[in-house]
């Protein structure tokens, strides 16, 4: 996408054609950094044939396990609730129990795969299937962007299809699978608009006009941030996780922004950025994706019989300052509220815990996982009585290096100025930290969803060095092929390994007890 920017008294500027064939300057290498890769074709290729694979992975045998036909585990709220909107045209009724306690959106979108596929366990899954696939596509772009590898492009795919833990949720009926499919594509457009923002400074430099304020130049409207800022509101739509997100990614805009302009030699980058970047950063991070949210209860605000539509006047509430709010609007209000006030409140009985609860503290290293369904009277698997359960593991090979990584993105970011393991580490810490704000509540392994892909990322990059490091010679190069390819193959046999308890097959009782390593696996 070609942009034309504009000098500070915003006469067009376009770039004279042998100006552009000079070397570029020390400069404008700062701003561009190493090149996305050349070879665009054999990149969209493996990227393709990648994500094939990821889906066939994940579509093999979708509709099992169930509950004698009927959902398992969390997918019993929003299976149903999904079936409800498809009747309704789009919301809930449930007066039975009110148990609607997230934005429509992921419900609306499992409805779509019931209504192709019908009510059952391929219908209510077919979309977070699909949302998981894209997901590899997301990964492969993303860590071939961070890197400027295809290889390690490809080496990410490889190790976010191996990944326990969005291999199942990408199974299931459940919300989390979209958020982390929203953020990693929000993720994706910052990244992109970093890249544009630095490709037009570049322009600016080159054609020697941008200190012609100490500001630094307009930069022009920004499609990338602004996509950004769609796909956060599409997260909102799922879960109010999305907040977080909006600081997190918020932040790191505006950090990618001061670094581009001090790169480009801007004379006050800080105050540069404040003045021209942070209004339309804040339009586009914080008020699209709350629009987004309002959009997403569309057929809430155009139902008469939806959850709570019409709260305010079956309650009587009085308005008082928000009189001037239309009605529909405070019923969302209160209903919000009410929301509110049951996730606060959802916390573990001391004397009656929930047998699978874990607090975030566990989620890093996935040490406590979920047992989603169990059987232990199936046939199948060479004995008379066999077992068939889905449990939520994240990879060994891969979660269990979550805090050396994190550790090492960290010292990278902070005594190396590491843009990519900063970006990385924002990511992940943006779906992480504030969970340690209520500490009391119901928590579940399923909620670090989100961070799988940030975890494949920073693992990624640091495999990155080790490649890196060994094209300083042969027998470094030799080396260093060796340790990745070594790790690739763990990772990928490590999942394989964990395959019957991801989806549900046949085993016996020995190999049961053999999947699961920790005795809070237990």
């Amino acid at each position: 996408m070609t942009a034309v920017l504009t000098r500070p008294d915003d006469e067009s500027v376009r770039p004279d054609p042998v100006e552009a064939l000079r070397p570029p300057t020390d400069r404008e290498l700062t701003l561009l950094g190493r090149g996305m890769p050349t070879d665009r074709l054999r990149g969209w290729v493996v990227t393709l044939v990648l994500t094939v694979i990821g889906g066939i992975v994940r579509l093999q045998n979708l509709g099992d396990p169930t509950d004698k036909g009927s959902p398992v585990f969390d997918e019993k709220h929003y299976v149903p609730q999904a079936w409800q909107m498809l009747r309704n045209g789009g919301y809930e009724d449930n007066y039975g129990y009110e148990l609607v306690v997230h934005p429509p959106l992921a419900k609306q979108l499992i409805a779509i795969g019931e209504w192709l596929f019908g009510y059952n366990g391929w219908g209510w899954r077919i979309m977070p299937a699909l949302a998981g696939t894209l997901m590899v596509l997301l990964v492969v772009r993303i860590a071939r962007r961070l890197t400027r590898s295809t290889l390690l492009g490809a080496i990410a795919g490889i190790l976010v299809i191996s990944d326990g833990v969005l291999h199942l949720q990408s199974r299931m009926g459940m919300l989390d699978i979209f958020i982390a499919l929203f953020v990693l594509a929000a993720f994706a457009c910052l990244l992109v608009d970093r890249d544009q923002v630095r490709e037009r400074l570049a322009t600016a430099v080159r054609e020697g006009w941008v200190n012609e304020s100490v500001w630094g130049p307009k930069l022009g409207f920004r499609w990338w941030r602004f996509a950004t800022g769609l796909m956060i509101g599409l997260t909102f739509g799922v879960k109010w996780s999305a907040l977080y997100y909006i600081v997190a990614f918020g932040l790191l805009s505006v950090g990618f922004d001061v670094a581009a302009r001090r790169a480009a030699g801007v004379e006050r980058p800080w105050l540069g950025t404040i003045r021209r970047d942070v209004l339309p950063a804040l339009w586009a991070i914080l008020v699209i994706p709350f629009l987004m949210y309002f959009a997403a209860y569309w057929a809430w605000f155009a139902s008469e019989t939806a959850t709570d539509r019409h709260y305010t006047e079956i309650k009587d509430i009085a308005p008082g300052f928000w009189s001037w709010v239309p009605p529909a609007l405070r019923s969302l209000g209160d209903y919000t509220g009410n929301v509110l006030h049951f996730h606060e409140t959802l916390v573990t009985p001391k004397d009656n815990p929930h047998p699978w609860e874990s607090k975030p503290w566990t989620w890093p290293m996935g040490l406590r996982p979920m047992l989603y369904s169990y059987n232990g009277d199936v046939t199948g698997c060479g004995e008379a009585r066999c077992i068939s359960a889905t449990m939520l593991i994240g990879t060994p090979a891969m979660w269990w290096l979550a805090i050396p990584m994190l550790g090492w993105a960290a010292w990278r970011s902070i005594f190396r100025a590491d843009w990519r393991y900063a970006a990385v580490l924002v990511g992940y810490l943006g779906g992480y930290v504030f969970w340690f704000t209520n500490i009391d509540r119901q928590m579940y392994f399923f909620y670090a969803t989100p961070l799988a892909a940030f975890l494949v990322l920073g693992l990624t990059l640091c495999l990155g060095q080790i490649l890196g490091g060994a094209r300083r010679g042969f027998e470094r190069r030799g080396t260093g092929l060796l340790v990745v390819s070594l790790y690739v193959g763990l990772v990928v046999a490590n999942f394989a390994w964990l395959w019957p308890i991801l989806n549900g097959i046949a085993i016996t009782n020995g190999q049961w007890e053999a999947e699961r390593w920790l005795p809070s696996w237990r």
